[in-house]
């Protein structure tokens, strides 16, 4: 056996258990129906409110904080430069994929605006308060929104409300919007529609690697309804339409794929046009993965660093060297350039869509996403020196 059949049989994920139909589509918050009251942060000790997009969206800790309409410090730093919002119902996401925290599989467990999501608790806010916020606030912190659909009924068209009702008061020129899409309810033609709405950059949540960590992963596997070829499908519709550096792919490190495969990936997107945007696996709290290793640190930075070159310095994947396992031995550039790129730190840093300081340097630099900030995966700030020996140890260059 390889050493990558054996890893991706030792990422396998637990079988989605059977709910009980009483649980099901968010009976017990529909049942209760208790009325929002402003802001919701998820409290186990009271009942859920009934709250809906588009009135209300969910926003990560980090963004909550950032906004003002949640209390608590983020470590070493002090914002997100990036407001995620994230469509709510009481149904919640109807996709069941493994490593998500707000996967279908939870919803006799937990209610869904009370699922943690990448490691954080997500709080619930009227869109109208968001909007005036950040309207009335000419030096926001934000240099970016991004609307996060999910797999429901209504997150189209729920989409196009929230994009509408944003740059209506805010200049998506001063706040570019990037849309996180659900290919799986998508169109050739809803794209069009966002991106003549404003909508800035089109992503889409490849996540796995390679089609068959998608199945075992987001689809067939775990009783799921996204397929490889429709997420394709739609990533090509945005590659067409938004044009190029517009549009990009998250995919999510440590499920089971060589080094060599997420690198191949990498590099068809940039040969496309577009860009891709790393996570770094991590067992989330209550998914079906939750038992699972995270990441090793030494495939990881090698990986970000790997993926750096290919996106920002023109590196090819052809020119990299791989050994038997897959990994990287031969990063394609010369020592003193490889020397400077670790250096300047930026590499490690958060991947996602660019900010107002460089195009190298994200403004969804999710905090802790996809890491405790014990041992930082990801880094939302710049390394310092203390950071950057850390990484040369964890790089371990084969």
């Amino acid at each position: 056996m390889s050493c990558y059949e054996h890893s991706t049989k030792s990422m396998e994920p637990r079988t989605p258990g059977v709910i009980p139909i009483e649980l099901k589509n968010g009976a017990r918050v529909k049942a209760n129906d208790v009325a929002p009251q402003g802001v919701y942060r998820p409290d186990y000790n009271i009942l859920t409110p009934n709250m809906r997009s588009p009135e209300y969206v969910q926003m990560s800790t980090a963004a909550a904080i950032t906004l003002g309409v949640t209390g608590g410090r983020m470590h070493r730093t002090s914002c997100t430069r990036c407001l995620n919002l994230l469509l709510t119902y009481p149904e919640g996401c109807r996709a069941n994929c493994a490593y998500c925290g707000l996967a279908r599989h939870r919803e006799a467990e937990r209610d869904y605006a009370d699922r943690n999501f990448i490691r954080v608790d997500w709080p619930a806010v009227p869109l109208e308060q968001t909007i005036d916020i950040v309207a009335r606030d000419a030096n926001t912190p934000f240099h970016r929104m991004c609307i996060s659909m999910i797999t429901h009924p209504r997150s189209d068209q729920d989409t196009v409300t929230v994009l509408k009702k944003w740059t209506d008061r805010i200049d998506p020129k001063a706040i570019p919007v990037s849309i996180l899409s659900n290919p799986t309810t998508m169109t050739r033609e809803d794209v069009k529609r966002l991106h003549g709405l404003g909508a800035d950059i089109f992503t889409v949540a490849l996540d796995a690697a390679t089609p068959e960590i998608f199945d075992r992963t987001r689809g067939n596997g775990v009783q799921s309804p996204h397929s490889w070829r429709k997420y394709w499908e739609i990533l090509l519709d945005a590659r067409d339409i938004f044009g190029p550096q517009k549009f990009g792919a998250h995919i999510i490190v440590g499920m089971g794929e060589t080094e060599r495969d997420v690198l191949a990936l990498v590099q068809q997107l940039v040969d496309l046009g577009g860009h891709s945007h790393m996570f770094c696996f991590f067992p989330e709290k209550g998914s079906l993965m939750d038992h699972l290793p995270a990441t090793p640190r030494d495939q990881w930075r090698r990986v970000q660093l790997a993926r750096y070159l290919i996106d920002y310095r023109e590196i090819r994947f052809e020119d990299m060297q791989f050994d038997d396992a897959g990994r990287v031995i031969d990063f394609g550039v010369r020592e003193e350039e490889l020397e400077e790129v670790i250096a300047k730190g930026t590499a490690f840093r958060t991947s996602g869509c660019p900010g107002k300081f460089a195009d190298d340097i994200s403004a969804c630099d999710r905090p802790y996403g996809d890491s405790p900030p014990s041992n930082i995966a990801s880094y939302p700030f710049q390394p310092n020196g203390n950071d950057l020996r850390t990484i040369r140890k964890q790089l371990k260059i084969v």
